[in-house]
């Protein structure tokens, strides 16, 4: 399937590909380049070099080809996006990456889908994601393992995993993603990229209720500008949520081109968990911190009381019931890992799941009234580089939780207390793996998350990395 003639040469429709969404669109408006173009310019490299990533788990080729026709007018009208596999979208295979799902089709679009088509997306396909997304590593069963660009061996990290990986390896613009404990945060900071986790109750969970008051969709993007328009794409209220955020005082897209004055930063290394941080990770923290002393900004390097050795155990209480939404006959059909979690919340007692969310409802604001002593909160987004693909074989099921638990014990914490944060792709270790900073900002902040994102991002621009185990040439736009 060959690539649209007017993308030029292979160097320029590469360049093309690795435009940002925003970029994409303004081409679009001028005319100098048609949706259906896009469309097959992206449908013609996941052929190419998906087979050996697999990020895509299904593909929209009549659907996009069809919408690309006549794409529908917003700020990204005619622009490809990919949707994580967690997330309906109508008469379009949504499995979950579990077997129960495998032939699942949905009638209708998720709300965070309706309000992307709303602005002009085009609906690319679908990104894999673990079962029920409910591991840091991207692979499951059904859908198999999705790989890390930057290093084929590795994982992208996250239950938005594909999402991030297709981001990197440019077979996307941007992707939709979502992040119940890190899983946005965790693949932007494996695969190079920006990925913005709004507050609590920004982005509508429409249709469905939010039980948990964790998960909230939001963008895997190569740059802030992106993350930001696709926030303001997505966020908003509608009728029964039952988290309301206030509205922004203006449109976050503006915010990244706002300077943010100078900011109080505290800069914590110290897990919440008690785990070991790698060296590649602090110093990344550490530089960045370096960096914001530069800018002009005041950093102080503190602890933030967040650390609780039974944190792991109330947070289990309350993930451990995912499998269970699904039902029995569902939950039959899954994976030891969801097999195990669903049958511990069967056997857990209502006051049991009920001291849990307390518990953890303490140490929410225990976090939430430090942080908001501060601008922004900076840490290393994980504790370690992103980890090999088989980091969790012949692990015991519950083993396997602890386990994540020494990868990415910061991100967490922040989906407890409903906080904005965005990890930034500002390091890498010494053999070039891509190595994330995490900002966490006060409550429906994240205007000054944005400011001071976009602030760093053209002190150390990071666009030009590309990830060489895709084995693709060419160079991305200054």
């Amino acid at each position: 399937m060959p690539a649209a003639s007017s993308t030029g040469s292979g160097s320029s429709a590469t360049e093309l590909a690795f435009r940002s969404a925003l970029e994409q669109a303004e081409l679009v408006r001028r005319g100098e380049v048609s949706s259906l173009e896009l469309v097959e310019l992206y449908l013609e490299r996941i052929e190419r070099i998906d087979p050996r990533l697999n990020s895509f788990v299904t593909l929209c080729h009549e659907e996009a080809r069809a919408e690309a026709r006549a794409p529908r007018p917003g700020p990204f009208s005619g622009v490809p996006l990919p949707i994580k596999d967690l997330d309906e979208v109508a008469d379009v295979r949504t499995t979950l990456s579990t077997r129960a799902f495998a032939d699942h089709v949905p009638a209708g679009d998720r709300g965070v889908v309706r309000r992307l088509r709303a602005a002009g997306f085009v609906v690319l396909g679908k990104t894999n994601t673990p079962e029920l997304g409910l591991i840091p590593l991207t692979h499951s069963a059904l859908n198999g393992i999705c790989r890390n660009p930057w290093d084929l061996t590795r994982t992208p990290g996250g239950s938005s995993g594909g999402a991030a990986a297709a981001v990197a390896a440019g077979l996307a613009p941007a992707a939709q993603g979502s992040d119940g404990g890190g899983s946005i945060r965790i693949p932007a900071s494996c695969c190079g990229l920006v990925g913005l986790k709004p507050t609590r109750g920004r982005v509508s969970p429409a249709p469905y209720g939010d039980v948990y008051g964790l998960s909230t969709a939001g963008p895997l993007t190569r740059t802030v500008a992106d993350a930001a328009a696709i926030l303001d794409a997505i966020a908003g209220n509608e009728p029964g949520d039952p988290h309301l955020c206030p509205p922004p005082a203006r449109p976050f897209l503006a915010e990244a081109a706002t300077d943010p004055g100078r900011l109080r930063v505290a800069l914590a290394l110290e897990p919440p968990l008690g785990v070991p941080l790698d060296p590649a990770c602090e110093r990344a923290a550490r530089e960045a911190a370096a960096l914001l002393d530069e800018l002009g900004h005041e950093v102080e390097e503190t602890e933030v009381p967040w650390r609780d050795d039974e944190a792991l155990e109330w947070f289990l209480r309350l993930w451990q019931t995912i499998p269970t939404l699904y039902g029995e006959p569902a939950l039959a059909q899954m994976e030891p890992l969801a097999r195990e979690l669903g049958a511990r919340a069967y056997e857990l007692s209502s006051a049991e799941y009920v001291q849990a969310v307390v518990r953890l409802q303490a140490l929410a604001r225990r976090t939430a009234g430090f942080c908001a002593r501060f601008d922004a909160v900076l840490t290393p987004t994980l504790a370690l580089p992103p980890v090999p693909v088989d980091w969790l074989d012949g692990v015991e099921p519950l083993a396997q939780f602890e386990r994540n638990a020494r990868f990415s014990p910061y991100t967490s914490i922040v989906n407890v207390a409903g906080l904005p944060a965005v990890s930034l792709p500002l390091s890498s270790t010494d053999d070039g793996l891509p190595v994330g900073v995490q900002l966490i900002g006060r409550a429906a902040d994240e205007a000054t998350l944005i400011r001071v994102s976009a602030q760093l991002e053209t002190a150390r621009p990071w666009r030009q990395r590309l990830p060489p185990a895709a084995g693709f040439q060419g160079a991305a736009p200054g």
